[in-house]
C-alpha cells in the first residue's frame, strides 16, 4: 500500500554536524524576488511524493519556478534527516518542522532557520478505531498500547504525554514500523499517524476511526516548514525569496484545484509509487481545509507564520524541554518582503 504510513523519521535528531558545505544553489543577494540566473533548485521533501506537496508540483508544472529564475527543479523524496541534507548543501530548502529542527540547532549548534510553513496546524494524531481503543481524549491514553515508531517519533509522543501530565509508565509504548496494520489487526490500541493520511487510509478500509490531534492537545506547531541555512539567508536571499514566491503561487493553485494536485502526485511526480487517486484526492482536500488555509493565512498570506503562531510553537517546544527563542528559530523577513513586493498573492 503506497501511502505515507507514518511520520517516518521526520523527527530524527541528528548526529553531530562536522562541517557545512556550500549550498548547491548560488545567486547574488537581491531585494527582488525574481532573478534570471539562480541555477538549479533542490528541495528536500519530508515524505514520499504524494499529494502532500501539491503546491510545489503546481509551482513546477506551471512554470513558476522557471519564471522565478531557476534553471531546473529537483524534488528529493523523503523521509530522511532533512536538516542534515540542508546543512550539507544538497538542498537549498528542506521541509521539516520545529520539533525536528530545534534539537539540531541547540545541541549541534547548526545555523538553521525556518522561513515559512505550508501547514499552519500540524497533522499529527493518535489514530484509533472507534470500536477499539477509541482514544478521544489525552486521558484515554492511560493504560493503552500505543504504536510509536523508533527515533524522533518517540520524542514527539513523549512530549504529548508530558503536555498532558501523563507519565510514561502509564502508557505501553509498542515499537512499530510504518504501516498501520498493527492498529487494524488489534495489536495496538492507538497509532502515531497523520490525520490527513493514515486516518484516511484506515477509514477507507471500512473502519470508523477516532483521532487525538496533537495540535488540540497541548502540542500546536507548524509542519512542512521550510528549513534553510543562515548562510543562504545572508548570501543567497534572492534564491530563497524566489522559491517562496513561486511556492506561494503554487499553493494558491493547489487550494483552487485539489483534485489536480492529487493527479499531479499520482500521474506525474509520484507515478512510480502506485498511489491511489481517490485517497490522494481526499488528502488534498483535507489538508487544504484543515492545515493549509486558516484565518491567519487569509489575512497574512499562505506559508506565513504569525508572531502569535511563533509564540505558540516556542511554548510547545518549551513543554518538550527545548529552550529556544523565536528569533533563534524563525526568520519571516524574506516572506514579508515577498508579500510586500507581490501584494497580488493576497488576492
Amino acid at each position: 500500500m503506497a501511502t505515507r504510513t507514518t511520520i517516518r523519521k521526520r523527527f530524527f535528531a541528528l548526529a553531530a554536524v562536522t562541517a557545512i558545505a556550500s549550498l548547491a544553489l548560488t545567486g547574488c543577494a537581491s531585494t527582488e524576488t525574481e532573478s534570471s540566473d539562480l541555477g538549479e533548485l533542490n528541495v528536500q521533501f519530508s515524505w514520499i511524493k504524494n499529494a502532500e506537496f501539491a503546491g510545489e508540483y503546481f509551482a513546477d508544472s506551471n512554470g513558476y519556478y522557471s519564471e522565478a529564475g531557476f534553471s531546473s527543479v529537483n524534488f528529493i523524496a523523503g523521509p530522511t534527516a532533512t536538516a542534515a541534507v540542508v546543512l550539507s548543501g544538497e538542498a537549498l530548502v528542506g521541509l521539516s518542522d520545529p520539533i525536528a529542527v530545534t534539537p539540531v540547532i541547540l545541541e549541534e549548534g547548526a545555523p538553521l532557520k525556518i522561513i515559512g510553513a505550508t501547514y499552519q496546524k500540524n497533522p499529527f494524531t493518535i489514530l484509533s478505531l472507534k470500536d477499539g481503543g477509541n482514544i478521544a481524549t489525552a486521558q484515554d491514553l492511560i493504560g493503552k498500547r500505543i504504536g510509536v515508531q523508533a527515533g524522533g517519533n518517540e520524542t514527539l509522543f513523549d512530549a504529548l504525554l508530558a503536555a498532558n501530565g501523563i507519565s510514561q509508565d502509564q502508557v505501553t509504548k509498542v515499537p512499530v514500523e510504518y504501516d498501520p496494520a498493527p492498529l487494524v489487526n488489534g495489536e495496538v490500541d492507538g497509532f502515531l499517524a497523520y490525520v490527513t493520511n493514515e486516518s484516511i487510509t484506515v477509514a477507507n478500509l471500512g473502519f470508523e476511526v477516532t483521532n487525538l490531534l496533537f495540535a488540540d492537545n497541548g502540542l500546536p506547531f507548524v509542519a512542512e516548514a521550510f528549513v534553510v541555512t543562515q548562510d543562504s539567508i545572508d548570501n543567497n536571499r534572492a534564491a530563497l525569496k524566489s522559491f517562496l514566491y513561486a511556492t506561494a503561487r503554487g499553493w494558491k493553485d493547489a487550494i483552487a484545484e485539489p483534485n489536480e494536485g492529487a493527479r499531479l502526485a499520482v500521474e506525474v511526480y509520484g507515478k512510480d509509487l502506485g498511489l491511489d487517486i481517490g485517497k490522494e484526492q481526499q488528502q488534498s482536500v483535507a489538508q487544504n481545509s484543515l492545515l493549509v488555509v486558516t484565518d491567519e493565512t487569509v489575512a497574512n498570506g499562505l506559508l506565513t507564520i504569525s508572531e502569535a503562531m511563533q509564540a505558540s510553537n516556542i511554548a510547545t517546544l518549551s513543554g518538550a524541554g527545548y529552550a529556544i527563542t523565536a528569533d533563534q528559530l524563525f526568520d519571516m523577513s524574506l516572506l514579508a518582503e515577498v508579500y510586500q513586493e507581490h501584494p497580488e498573492l493576497l488576492e
